[in-house]
């Protein structure tokens, strides 16, 4: 929100003297963000005049069409001879009158202008569009001077284009819509400085009447509780905006373009109201205002042709057939208090005006903005809060201002349709402020601050609090109970809270004591807490790199996946109000997000990845219905807090790894290492390492489950109970999500993992240990994890590891047998052992392995 101070000076007594560092605290002390104070006097320095275009020699053989101008400056350039200027901008005429800069000046930014010689001519100065002054965002032109203007050449120009004027831009939150207007700072500003405040709204207004403006039909009184309409006929279409008004839409960010599109924005930014015109002799019959059928296109002002949504409200022409929607229900020409239609657009050559005020629902409009990615003045106001008491006097302001600078009739008929609710009182105990502050105010002040704020207050006695902690301790105050109905512009205060804040926020944030709480002794990480520690920096410690991907994620990311119609991943909560349209789902699976970064490092060049990611997923909980409602003026009860957690969606925390490229490079050193299945089963048997899961506890066996490749997948199990799964990535899923071939990965859920056991230390031997490998053929279809399995269990005591070393197979071997090899270390902890010990435990080992799976010792 931009606005200058001169415009703020009308509706409150600013002193005279006010510096600008002052008026910033004051409304920073009000909770208002201020982005920026600028003094547009100090924004310019040299000669900044006013000149009259004199020549205009079109310039050719140039990429762009250049002109070369002789500019009127007065005695501004010291010779009173005409200035020559080189210019791009062809919004311009001989005749008109512009803002030149003149050499010796400097523009924000600190660009200093010369003299130099461009496009074959020599450019002494430049001539000024609004983006360069610093007065707008506009550089599609320059700034044309209205021929109202008394201003001649040679004079100072910037009284003339408002540079003599404070420029403040605010960030306003989501809660405070009503500072989105001239009308609500300057109530701000009165509280801040305690001076006087001008309602611009507080104006007479010509009441509904029994013949309506135009013939209207709200059929939807949730989405618009209230349209309001009047019309003016015999406008004079040549009339231009006046420059004072120009000049402060200009200040404020927003284009001219007609004079009654600029009335309408101008009473936007200086009430807060949005309002609308239509060209009335375009409109073919009724006005009728409901949701539009999904599948319904419209061509909105910024020439773009939308297709709406069921949930969209729009304003249609009920003198145009729809065979989709219904003889009655008419075409659309408006996505309401969005955007305008171009079939009633109001055109150069319109000549009766129908200005449209109305009041529409915040949600259902911030919804809309974000369904068609079309973020207006106008649709920033509505989803904030507007109020619902302005449409009569925006729209009589609206009609004065029309007929006063363009002449026309106005009508006499209003049309005021209403529906809007009257608020709802909020009981406040009157020392709630104190108890929740910490600060002693007064019952006269409560009463007081919220009188400013623009509350109806009535005091009595509380006779139904029955809670002793609702009883106050101020004295004779104690118990009474204040019954507050807060103003129409403040749809943000419904509950004892919000009023508590208003309290503290007039009364000064500065007088809140800042009070560090006491740190409570703690007992340390807890033992889940620890878990987590330790598998991120095991992965860590391998080479992964965690991520954290946001958990949102599209509805056909099941299908990219693969996952099969019974699959319980693939139902998943969606969010009421989403980021993005695109992206409404919470994640069931890390994988998604996950390997949607591998894509994206890959796109920008990045071939080898290896990420990891620790977080939760997100599981519905089928016919669980709706949370109770709980408030803010007291802690929730067990029971609130039980129904509440059954309706929240299940949130086990998971490990994923996502890896593609070379896991060793490759250098002068020799061939590096592609990454595959197996360092993604690694991967899981360090997270359950890390995790404190002894060994003996952990099997991996083959498996078979969605994204995986059927033939590539292993099922984690610990103590009989798949907690993940790892290995390569199905090449169908790869297509789907562009990804590289052999891309792999790993999911692996750390809540369905059991606690830790506890240990002794390991005993740690000084005596040699005894190596032996032993190469043993079995069947191709015996996991390797088997066979090891069946080696430790035949080893006994003495067996201290046990380690694969390498895969073999050949003709020799016979069709469908492989090799296992395994390096075996003995060792005793009280002795060294005998060859004869160690022998015999490896063929104790083996004799199970036989036993087990036929396996015999390669090349007996």
């Amino acid at each position: 929100m931009r606005v200058s101070v001169s415009w703020l000076r009308e509706y409150v007594d600013l002193p005279a003297d006010l510096p600008t560092g002052d008026l910033e605290q004051a409304l920073v002390d009000l909770g208002i963000e201020v982005e920026s104070v600028v003094d547009l006097r100090e924004s310019v320095t040299g000669p900044l005049v006013v000149g009259e275009v004199l020549e205009i020699e079109e310039l050719t053989g140039f990429k762009k069409p250049i002109r070369f101008c002789r500019v009127d400056v007065g005695a501004a350039n010291g010779t009173g001879e005409p200035q020559e200027i080189v210019c791009g901008a062809r919004n311009f005429a001989e005749g008109d009158k512009v803002v030149v800069i003149l050499p010796g000046g400097v523009l924000p930014g600190g660009f200093a202008i010369g003299a130099r010689k461009t496009y074959g001519r020599n450019s002494h100065g430049m001539i000024c569009s609004a983006q360069e002054l610093g007065l707008g965002d506009d550089h599609s032109g320059i700034v044309v001077l209205p021929e109202d203007v008394k201003a001649q050449p040679g004079d100072d120009a910037r009284p003339v284009v408002g540079l003599d004027d404070v420029v403040v831009e605010m960030e306003i939150t989501p809660d405070r819509g009503y500072a989105l207007s001239v009308r609500g700072i300057a109530r701000e500003l009165s509280h801040a400085l305690g001076v006087p405040f001008r309602d611009p709204a507080d104006a007479p207004a010509p009441g509904a009447t029994a013949e309506p403006a135009y013939p209207v039909e709200v059929r939807d009184t949730v989405g618009c509780d209230r349209f309001a309409a009047r019309m003016v006929r015999g406008v004079d279409p040549t009339v231009e905006t006046p420059g004072w008004m120009r000049q402060r839409l200009t200040v404020a960010g927003v284009r001219s373009i007609s004079l009654a599109v600029d009335i309408t924005n101008y009473l936007m930014l200086e009430l807060g109201q949005p309002m609308h015109a239509f060209d009335a002799d375009r409109i073919a019959g009724t006005l009728v205002v409901r949701r539009a059928e999904a599948g319904e296109k419209l061509t909105t002002l910024d020439g773009v042709n939308r297709t709406l949504s069921a949930e969209d409200l729009v304003i249609c022409d009920a003198g145009l057939p729809n065979a989709l929607a219904g003889e009655d229900a008419g075409v659309p020409i408006s996505l309401a208090a969005v955007m305008g239609g171009e079939t009633s657009e109001v055109l150069a050559s319109t000549t009766n005006v129908l200005f449209e005020a109305a009041h529409w629902d915040p949600a259902t409009v911030g919804r809309t903005a974000r369904r068609h990615k079309l973020f207006s003045e106008a649709a920033k106001r509505w989803e904030r809060g507007v109020d619902p008491a302005l449409p009569l006097v925006a729209l009589d302001k609206a009609v004065r201002l029309l007929t006063d600078l363009a002449g026309g009739t106005a009508g006499d008929e209003v049309l005021d349709i209403d529906h809007v609710a009257p608020r709802t009182p909020v009981t406040l105990p009157v020392d709630l402020p104190s108890r929740r502050v910490g600060v002693t105010y007064s019952p006269d002040r409560v009463v007081e601050l919220l009188e400013q704020v623009g509350c109806t207050v009535t005091r009595g006695a509380d006779r139904l609090a029955e809670d002793p902690g609702a009883v106050g301790t101020t004295g004779s105050a104690a118990g009474e109970v204040l019954t507050v109905t807060p103003p129409s512009w403040r749809p943000d205060l419904t509950d004892p809270a919000d009023l508590v804040e208003e309290v503290v926020r007039l009364d000064g944030y500065d007088r809140v004591p800042s009070v560090l709480p006491t740190a409570p002794p703690g007992r340390g990480l807890t033992w889940q807490q620890q878990r987590r520690r330790a598998v991120a920096r095991s992965l860590a410690e391998r080479g992964y790199v965690e991520v954290l991907a946001q958990p949102f994620v599209a509805p056909d990311l099941v299908d990219q996946l693969g996952l099969p119609a019974d699959d319980p991943r693939r139902p998943a909560v969606r969010l009421a109000n989403p980021l993005s349209e695109e992206e409404p789902l919470l994640r069931t699976t890390l994988l998604g997000p996950l390997l949607g970064i591998v894509k994206r490092n890959v796109g920008r060049g990045q071939r080898d990845v290896a990420i990891y990611e620790i977080g939760t997923v997100f599981h519905p909980r089928p016919g669980a219905g709706a949370p109770p409602a709980m408030g803010v003026d007291r802690r929730p009860t067990d029971e609130e807090f039980a129904a509440a957690d059954a309706v929240v969606p299940a949130q086990p925390r998971h490990v994923a790894v996502a890896l593609t490229g070379e896991i060793e490079p490759a250098g002068w050193w020799g061939a590096g290492r592609t990454a595959g299945w197996a360092d993604a089963i690694e991967a899981g048997r360090a997270v359950l390492d890390a995790a404190g899961i002894p060994a003996d506890r952990v099997t991996v066996r083959a498996g078979e489950r969605a994204p995986w490749h059927p033939g590539r997948c292993a099922e984690l199990v610990v103590d009989d109970v798949v907690v993940g799964h790892a290995g390569e990535l199905h090449p169908a899923v790869l297509a789907a999500l562009e990804l590289p071939r052999r891309t792999s990965a790993m999911e692996l859920d750390l809540d369905a993992l059991p606690a830790a056991p506890l240990v002794a230390g390991p005993t740690i031997s000084t005596f040699p240990p005894a190596l032996i490998d032993v190469a043993l053929v079995v069947d191709d279809t015996v996991p390797a994890a088997e066979v090891r399995a069946a080696l430790v269990e035949g080893a006994g005591p003495l067996l201290e590891d046990v380690r694969l070393f390498d895969v073999y197979t050949s003709e020799q071997l016979g069709e469908g047998r492989k090799s296992l090899a395994y390096k075996l270390t003995f060792r005793a902890p009280d002795r060294t052992l005998a060859g004869e010990e160690a022998v015999a435990a490896r063929d104790a080992a083996v004799a199970v392995a036989a036993e087990r799976f036929g396996a015999t010792l390669r090349g007996a």
